[in-house]
Formats: C-alpha cells, structure tokens, sequence
C-alpha cells in the first residue's frame, strides 16, 4: 500500500466518522472548531504573557492537557446532541444549540483571554461579557473553560 491509499484511507475513515458523530460537517461545526482553536492558542499566549510578567502560573503542561481534554468534551457533547437528533428524527435541533452554547462560551474566553494578555477590550464588549456571564449563570465563582488554575484578570 502506497502513501496516496494511506491517505485516502485516513480520509474515507475520518469523513465516516464525521458524518456518524456529527451528521455530516456544518458551517456551526466550522466555527466551533475555529473558536476553539482560537481560545487555546489565546489561552496559550495568555498564560505565557502572565508567566513572563510574574502575575500567573505561566505555561504549565497540566493546565494546557486540560484545556485540550475540555475541547474534546465540547465535540463529544455535539456529538451527544446529534445522537440525542436521530433518536428525537434527525432535525439537528440539539446539535445545533449544543454547537451555538460553546461557540458563545469559547468567544467569551477568547475575549477574556485577550484582556488577561492586557489587550484593549472595548467597553461595550466588555458590557456584553459580563451581561452574557450572567445571564449563563457563570457568576458563581465557578471555573471557566482552558483556564483551570489560572486566575483571570477582569477585563
């Protein structure tokens, strides 16, 4: 077997599994794996630029292996609702709403990321954070998203 049918093995494999899991690939899905994307890799630079000023834990392989962990709870979770969809017949409510909580939940901590980072947060995003956390019922102190272990920075 030549490398091109190892690909193309990989590729028929991971289109199956797509569509199994998630009922095909939508542009919510596309976003969800964008912004999560994102908020890692601004998590990551979060935590290095609190490393390098001495006001957090810096860069730690605990931390990030949890963050990455919690992605994959986040997919797995859509795959629950799409699952959830074909027993309820297949109209991708729950996928979909499943999709667009943690997509709102990862654009908040790209944002909070961007203000530990000490990037300028406009005061109305900022309004808009905090309306949203609220109404998430986030303001229990409780623990949020890649950043376990770190303290957050208000922005």
């Amino acid at each position: 077997m030549d490398k091109s049918e190892v690909y193309k093995l990989i590729a028929a494999f991971g289109g199956s599994a797509i569509t199994y899991f998630f009922g095909g690939w939508s542009f919510a899905l596309a976003a969800l794996l964008t912004f999560t994307i994102f908020d890692y890799a601004t998590g990551l630079l979060a935590a290095w630029t609190e490393g390098k000023k001495g006001t957090g834990p810096g860069l730690k392989s605990k931390i990030g292996l949890i963050g990455i962990s919690r992605k994959v709870f986040i997919f797995a979770m859509v795959a629950v609702g799409h699952i959830v969809d074909g027993i309820m017949g297949d109209s991708h409510l729950f996928r979909d709403t499943v999709a667009y909580f943690y997509l709102a939940n990862e654009l908040l901590s790209i944002i909070e990321n961007g203000g530990r980072m000490g990037a300028p947060i406009p005061p109305v995003i900022r309004q808009a954070v905090e309306v949203l956390k609220s109404k998430g019922g986030n303001q229990g102190g409780g623990s949020k998203d890649a950043d376990v272990g770190t303290t957050k920075k208000k922005i």
